[in-house]
């Protein structure tokens, strides 16, 4: 069974990120602020408009970035491998570089979401995998 909370609700802790270029494309990424839970190299859910996709978390001399969102984990790992969401939902909001969006973190370390600033969001929340289990499934996709 799954929980669903709004992104106002008392379980969720919004940050203010903001959208960046990524390295020297003119892709755009999410640039996260101190005091989010995450690590470089974590793989997170993270919500857009609604969908669920996989994101991996990555570090640089600045802090936490998302360069993209993925269909699948599998996919989160890969390089530049199927289609970049996060890049279509930037593009969606007419956001631009430099401007901020809100990260409702939802489950710390797990499932994040990210909206408009004053753009009201409801997110389901399903029980995060065992640790173990998670582990077992990264060693079946290499």
């Amino acid at each position: 069974m799954t929980d669903r909370v709004a992104s106002d609700g008392d379980g969720v802790t919004t940050y203010r990120a903001r959208i960046a270029r990524s390295g020297g494309t003119r892709r755009p990424c999410l640039r996260l602020p101190d005091g989010v839970a995450v690590e470089g190299g974590d793989i997170v859910r993270l919500v857009l408009d609604g969908d669920e996709y996989h994101a991996r978390i990555e570090a640089d001399a600045d802090g936490f970035v998302v360069r993209g969102a993925y269909d699948n984990r599998r996919l989160a790992r890969a390089d530049r491998e199927g289609t970049n969401r996060l890049v279509d939902w930037v593009r969606s909001t007419d956001r631009e570089t430099g401007q901020s969006v809100e990260f409702d973190e939802v489950t710390p370390g797990y499932l994040y979401g990210v909206r408009i600033p004053g753009k009201r969001a409801v997110y389901s929340v399903t029980r995060q995998p065992d640790s173990s289990l998670t582990s077992i499934a990264e060693d079946l996709d290499g």
